[in-house]
């Protein structure tokens, strides 16, 4: 597949996975997928990023990803977006705090044989755990 079809792919993918829940998606798009990411377990398979993505909307149900930058070359698309919601679930032990996040992240996707293969995702977690008020915001000196 060109660079543009794995672009549409991954505007698609945003578009309906992410921001409406639709995990039909992830068997159309996706292959043998694996995901990394600093500081979590590496997510292996369909399977496991559905989970994924669910565990994610319970917590935030009402999830939004912006897509800010995109570029592509040969098999990869590197995308930078934000992410905006607000706690109402469970997040990997954190109860729900009712707090709004608006999150950045930058995702380098691989794709192979016209599936999406990888990503390789740096996501401001600090910066989340900051907002939930999990994680002091140091204070600023004059």
């Amino acid at each position: 597949m060109s660079a543009e079809q794995n672009k549409a792919i991954v505007s698609k993918w945003v578009a309906g996975g992410w921001n409406t829940g639709d995990l039909s998606l992830v068997d159309e798009f996706y292959a043998d997928y694996t995901m990394h990411c600093p500081g979590m377990p590496d997510v292996q398979g369909t399977e496991g990023f559905k989970a994924f993505v669910t565990m994610y909307r319970a917590a935030f149900p009402d999830i939004h990803f912006a897509i800010e930058d995109m570029v592509a070359e040969g098999d990869k698309v590197t995308w930078r977006a934000t992410t905006r919601g607000t706690h109402h679930g469970d997040l990997m032990g954190i109860p729900p705090t009712g707090k709004s996040i608006a999150v950045a992240s930058t995702i380098v996707s691989r794709f192979e044989n016209g599936k999406w293969a990888e990503d390789w995702v740096l996501i401001d977690m600090l910066g989340m755990l900051q907002q939930l008020g999990v994680i002091p915001v140091p204070e600023q000196h004059a």
